[in-house]
């Protein structure tokens, strides 16, 4: 199989995680896609021309960085310590994956997608940011993580990947990160501890997200 991403994507960095945590380099060759997405071959393979991508086999592959999870700790060995085979698990896992994209993501593009070069409205980020910490930081805290470290579990699943390299975005903004509860931050570095890895690409926008010095760095949320 192989694996295209973009080395400092935050939707990447959940994929290249669970190849790393299984040692599967051997059987997912990881391939920086970056400025190929809009390439006739890119194409051919993903018409959706987003990253990541995993290419099954010559006639098939798949993208969306959750559906990408799903399958390689299905197919690859070890998977299940990632993704646990039990069914009200699995549930609750995909339940997660879900909010993450319907709920929680959907906040992230105008706090944070000015890192790169992209218009962004500063007073949806406030809005967005107000929305983070109302509505979805309580979620992520008093329901998915209010009996365990990782959501649902004591040791982290696809779930924590699919959401925690996410959070590193809101530090293109210093202030509204400065808003972020500790608990949250806690939790987002627990994470990415757990995956030594992918330590490097998780730097990667790490360095990206507090490097930025444009417009709305320093806006209040």
């Amino acid at each position: 199989m192989k694996l295209h991403t973009l080395p400092p994507s935050a939707n990447s960095h959940g994929c290249i995680a669970v190849v790393k945590h299984l040692k599967a380099e051997d059987k997912v060759e990881i391939i920086n896609a970056y400025g190929k997405t809009r390439t006739p071959e890119f194409l051919a393979i993903n018409p959706c021309h987003t990253c990541p991508t995993l290419e099954i086999n010559d006639d098939v592959a798949v993208w969306e960085s959750n559906a990408i999870m799903r399958h390689l700790a299905t197919t690859l060995e070890g998977g299940e310590d990632l993704y646990p085979k039990d069914p009200i698990m699995r549930a609750k896992i995909d339940m997660v994956l879900d909010w993450r994209q319907t709920s929680l993501y959907k906040n992230i593009p105008d706090i944070a997608y000015c890192v790169f070069g992209m218009p962004v409205s500063h007073e949806a980020a406030k809005k967005n940011m107000k929305e983070l910490l109302d509505e979805h930081f309580p979620i992520l805290l008093d329901v998915y993580l209010k009996d365990t470290p990782f959501v649902y579990s004591d040791k982290p699943t696809i779930a924590d990947l699919g959401i925690a390299p996410v959070l590193t975005f809101i530090k293109v903004r210093s202030k509204f990160w400065d808003a972020v509860p500790d608990k949250v931050k806690e939790y987002h570095s627990r994470v990415l501890e757990a995956f030594p890895g992918a330590k490097e690409n998780f730097d990667m926008l790490d360095g990206m997200a507090t490097g930025y010095d444009g417009e709305g760095a320093d806006a209040e949320p």
